[in-house]
């Protein structure tokens, strides 16, 4: 069975421009953490400062996560997402200007970076909202998001190396300034874009034709919704399996930081490679199934990642793993979108993504508290048991109820 080709996805109308605008936006997401750790420090002279300043900053941006995307959801994106970005780009720019000299007081620095974490605009959620609006077709929008997670994963990747090559010629304060600049600018581009107007638009016709299937999911939390709790578990188990690896690679690596980061390069790469497959590859599955099998998998490569005699072979399980893992969150966000109305569509998202990122941290917290009492075997095996339980429990979901439908009806031609 074919499936559209990545061509596809951005041929259809309007959504280059969106795409390009929300990547320019996300890559400030990749430049902040090593930014503002580095600019800190700079200003604080302490790492402990620093790190307050990141862990609050992160934890402030995960936690409220849904609450701003609900903001999108309840006011549109062009109403919205300009204000948020506007406010979160003011912030980090006086976090830059505090930053560009020794001296600023600490607890100054600590509360910017707080605020700053309140205000993060949510360019993913809204971007892959924007996918499901455009595009009916299940497989054109499978695709979609696997060139969306796999897009996203290389800023992670390029932001740092983009930070890099600023503190060697200018400062880490000119990371936060850049940072400001550049989510400024996608999130204003998107907001106004023709694909934003287009979707606002069919949404308020779609509700004035009284299409919404479950208004009432709506108004309330989506949380309520199973096919959503089933995306977050997938995401929270493997969010929380990943946040440990990275923490133990470093440990099986024994102070080689070459060795790890080649260990964590070949996972980002197995990402990207099983994330362009799941979306060139044709699948008539539910989503529930596919997730639990690719989360189950992945749990299984991390458990075995433990027993690597060598960095060479456990660079090579790493890979392996990693070519479950942006199809996981695919998978997922696929699932999220699929259980929702409309409306609410930008929060499920965010929820997804909050469950991830939360299991993340805590996951690289547990492996931590494990690392110095037990092997780095046993710790592995560990790390991989919430991926495997999140996947019984999504896969007994499965089997237990009849596939869910979509929460909404696709848009009128």
């Amino acid at each position: 069975m074919s499936s559209p080709s990545y061509g596809a996805v951005l041929g259809t109308p309007l959504v280059r421009s969106a795409f390009a605008a929300s990547l320019v936006g996300r890559l400030s997401y990749g430049a902040v953490p090593l930014s503002l750790m580095l600019a800190v420090n700079g200003a604080a002279g302490s790492y402990a400062v620093a790190g307050t300043a990141l862990a609050l900053f992160g934890a402030a941006s995960v936690v409220l996560s849904p609450a701003r995307a609900a903001l999108v959801d309840r006011y549109g994106t062009r109403r919205a997402l300009p204000p948020m970005a506007g406010v979160y780009a003011v912030l980090l720019t006086l976090l830059a200007r505090e930053t560009w000299r020794p001296g600023a007081a600490s607890w100054w620095l600590v509360a910017l970076s707080v605020a700053a974490g309140c205000c993060t605009p949510p360019m993913g959620p809204v971007m892959r909202a924007l996918w499901s609006g455009l595009l009916t077709d299940r497989d054109l929008l499978r695709r979609a998001y696997s060139l969306d997670a796999v897009s996203e994963e290389l800023l992670y990747v390029g932001g740092p190396l983009l930070v890099g090559l600023l503190v060697v010629h200018t400062g880490p304060a000119v990371g936060l300034a850049l940072a400001a600049g550049l989510v400024l600018a996608g999130a204003l581009t998107l907001a106004h874009s023709p694909a934003v107007r287009a979707a606002e638009g069919r949404a308020v016709r779609g509700e004035e034709a009284g299409e919404r299937a479950d208004g009432a999911v709506a108004r309330s939390s989506p949380l309520r919704v199973a096919g959503l709790r089933h995306a977050m578990t997938v995401m929270a188990g493997v969010g929380l399996g990943l946040g440990a690896m990275d923490l133990l690679v470093v440990a099986f690596a024994q102070d080689r930081p070459q060795a790890a980061a080649q260990v964590l390069a070949a996972l980002s790469a197995g990402s990207a490679v099983g994330g362009l497959a799941h979306g060139a590859l044709a699948t008539t599955d539910g989503g529930r199934t596919r997730a639990a099998v690719l989360t189950g998998a992945f749990g299984a490569a991390l458990a075995v990642a433990g027993l690597s005699p060598h960095v060479v072979v456990l660079t090579v399980v790493a890979a392996v793993a990693g070519l479950f893992v942006s199809p996981v969150l695919t998978t997922a966000y696929l699932l999220a979108d699929a259980s929702v109305p409309d409306n609410a569509r930008t929060r499920a998202g965010a929820w997804a993504n909050t469950a991830f990122n939360a299991g993340s941290s805590l996951g690289a917290a547990g492996a931590g508290l494990c690392v110095d009492r037990l092997p780095t075997t046993v710790c592995f095996a560990l790390a991989a048991l919430p991926a495997l339980g999140a996947a019984v429990a999504v896969a007994g979901g499965a089997r237990g109820r009849a596939p869910a439908g979509k929460g909404r009806t696709a848009p009128a031609a």
